[in-house]
């Protein structure tokens, strides 16, 4: 076999998020379907017996193999890696816990430590609770920082992807309040920078187009409604070609230009101003993607969703599309992005 052929055996590690979650839920279902990840493709990092009761609530035949690095896997089964000791009592679905977040906080642990070994391409992540990864003991506001932290990476952008609207933000889980204190120049320019780089690399855009949003009503309307488009904005984009990034454009109409396909991606400067447009679109198979980090990470565009844990209610859609863009991305950067 030679080295492109190995390259592509290489699994993507999907880690089950909260036990007491979708997680699990969303994984057999993705794994026990006929298009489901085809032999070599991807892997679990989570617990086997947690899966199992999961595969059991859904009526599901799947099989649940344990998985070391190098192995192959067949297609219809679940390949596991566990995370941490084997879970010896069933999990109560929709009741997290300090053990819960030890688990999750695990399991991200061992697909960063796969991923650096080279053992897997990438990693996606099934949701998490923060508030039981804290109880656990870990230091971390979520996924994000937690990912940004064992890579040693200083500064993260998250990416909303979905195959009409792509949103990056500049400033993300913060009250509405703060926003405005926190917008700069420099970080907005290095939001676009990243953005950038992003869509050249991992979406393989040659002359990227990205559109900054403005933050107030109509962009301001010429500082009638506030000046942040004129001292803070509109500096920021000074240092870009102008058929690249422009803006600060009204925010009520931007995204739709994005979608209609004038832009390439949305800066956008707050958590909702972003994501309303872009849930709008793509509720169901909108992606997650965290850009500056050295390794390629993509996650599910919802959350642990306890009020229908193991009620066979959980839709797989967002982990299926959040699988096949960590494997867009990993064969985009092997051939060299956009070059």
């Amino acid at each position: 076999m030679d080295n492109a052929a190995r390259k592509d055996r290489v699994p993507v590690a999907v880690t089950m998020g909260c036990p007491a979650g979708i997680g699990p839920e969303i994984i057999c279902r993705l794994f026990g379907r006929d298009d489901g990840p085809a032999s070599g493709q991807a892997i679990v990092v989570g617990d086997a017996a947690v899966l199992r009761q999961a595969a059991d609530r859904l009526g599901l035949t799947v099989s649940i193999e344990p998985w070391r690095p190098g192995q192959l896997a067949g297609k219809g089964t679940i390949p596991v890696l566990q995370a941490g000791p084997p879970r010896t009592a069933p999990v109560h679905w929709g009741q997290p816990d300090a053990a819960t977040g030890r688990v999750m906080g695990q399991c991200i642990e061992e697909a960063v430590r796969l991923v650096g070994t080279g053992a897997c391409s990438a990693i996606v992540t099934c949701p998490i609770s923060k508030k039981s990864l804290q109880a656990a003991g870990y230091p971390y506001l979520g996924h994000t920082e937690m990912l940004a932290a064992l890579t040693g990476t200083p500064q993260v952008r998250m990416m909303m992807a979905g195959p009409r609207l792509k949103v990056v933000l500049v400033t993300i889980h913060v009250p509405l309040r703060r926003v405005p204190e926190l917008l700069t120049s420099a970080e907005i320019a290095d939001c676009i920078a990243m953005t950038r780089t992003a869509l050249q690399r991992d979406f393989a855009v040659a002359r990227p187009r990205i559109a900054v949003a403005g933050l107030n009503p109509h962009g301001g309307e010429h500082g009638l409604f506030g000046d942040e488009e004129a001292q803070i904005i509109a500096p920021a984009l000074a240092g870009f070609a102008a058929d690249e990034v422009s803006g600060p454009w009204p925010p009520d109409t931007v995204f739709h230009q994005a979608a209609s396909g004038r832009y390439d991606a949305v800066v956008a400067l707050y958590h909702d101003q972003g994501l309303i447009p872009f849930k709008l679109l793509h509720f169901q198979d909108g992606v997650n993607v965290t850009l500056g980090l050295p390794l390629v990470r993509t996650s599910v565009d919802h959350g642990t969703a306890y009020d229908i844990a193991g009620r066979n209610l959980a839709d797989p859609s967002s982990l299926a599309a959040a699988l096949i863009l960590a494997q867009t991305i990993v064969a985009n950067r092997r051939r060299g992005g956009a070059a």
